[in-house]
């Protein structure tokens, strides 16, 4: 019987999608394209979507930026629900959050510097190096700065990701120990972005693919809070003629606009294999979107990275 109230009861959950974008210039194709996907996924399912804005990191805040992005959103027919949360208001939070993790001793601090881990990582992971666990049992040397790391064990994270399929990845051997309060003062993505999930009841993420190896450590993370793990989708990436991945680094190129909003909205459903009628690239942004929900199938985006002209 609580199996059957079990199933019933994740059946039932309402589905709730969002939109992660971080204000560091202009809305961008591949921005577009992630906005897009989650939307009609979230409006697909009946559910709800949710808009963040991932500030975390001033640095790379470029002012003004997540102000125009929202303001072109609305005026290209995209509705979210709720209020739009700034991760910057939310650095209590997540010091609440690692303080529980360091009162179970799941977390440690660390003072090594790039340089040192690089040097004596055991070889090289997808993010670059992976943490041999210097500072595990206590820091080494005398820096003041440092960091806190998340212990990791030596077991396979697996999930299915619902456009790329099964994916696996062992954290101790592939990734190690890693950040979640960076030596900087500032609170790491893996972190920040689990806490704000968890808290806004999200039970679907969908973003770009470039995001699949980082799944397993928030996937690792939700288990360590213990709370429930949502679905994920990633969606291809958009590269250019140069065989790079499309970005807000690469200027004017791919910038959405007013002017151009309905034709890079088009040009982003064709980009997810939704393939929209040509002549709606001549219609309004909105007519756009009501295609979009009426029409919108997952089992047609491409479990692929694509080029992208314009």
């Amino acid at each position: 019987m609580d199996k059957v109230l079990a199933r019933n009861s994740e059946e039932n959950r309402q589905v709730v999608g969002r939109f992660a974008p971080s204000p560091t210039g202009p809305l961008h194709f591949g921005t577009l394209v992630a906005a897009l996907g989650s939307y009609l996924l979230a409006a697909h399912c009946g559910g709800r979507w949710l808009l963040r804005v991932e500030d975390l990191d001033p640095p790379r805040v470029i002012a003004g930026s997540a102000d125009d992005m929202l303001r072109l959103l609305e005026q290209l027919g995209f509705e979210w629900d709720g209020d739009v949360v700034y991760q910057s208001h939310r650095s209590e939070r997540y010091r609440q959050v690692l303080d529980q993790l360091r009162s179970r001793g799941q977390v440690f601090d660390c003072n090594c510097t790039r340089r040192e881990i690089l040097a004596s990582a055991p070889h090289p992971g997808e993010e670059g190096m992976v943490y041999p666990g210097t500072c595990r049992d206590g820091m080494k040397g005398g820096r003041s700065e440092r960091a806190v790391r998340l212990r990791v064990t030596d077991d396979v994270i697996c999930y299915h990701d619902g456009i790329f399929a099964d994916q696996s990845q062992n954290l101790e051997r592939e990734v190690g120990d890693f950040v979640l309060h960076r030596s900087d003062g500032l609170f790491a993505y893996q972190l920040a972005v689990v806490v704000d999930d968890i808290d806004s009841g999200v039970t679907q993420v969908v973003r770009g693919a470039d995001l699949l190896s980082s799944t397993p450590r928030q996937i690792y993370l939700y288990r360590c809070l213990n709370e429930a793990v949502p679905e994920y989708y990633h969606l291809p990436l958009a590269f250019g003629e140069n065989g790079k991945k499309l970005s807000k680094r690469n200027g004017d190129f791919g910038v959405v606009t007013v002017e151009n909003g309905a034709q890079m909205l088009w040009r982003a459903l064709d980009f997810l294999g939704q393939q929209p009628p040509a002549e709606l690239s001549a219609t309004l942004p909105a007519e756009l979107l009501c295609w979009g929900r009426n029409n919108f199938s997952v089992a047609a985006i491409p479990a692929e990275n694509r080029q992208v002209e314009f």
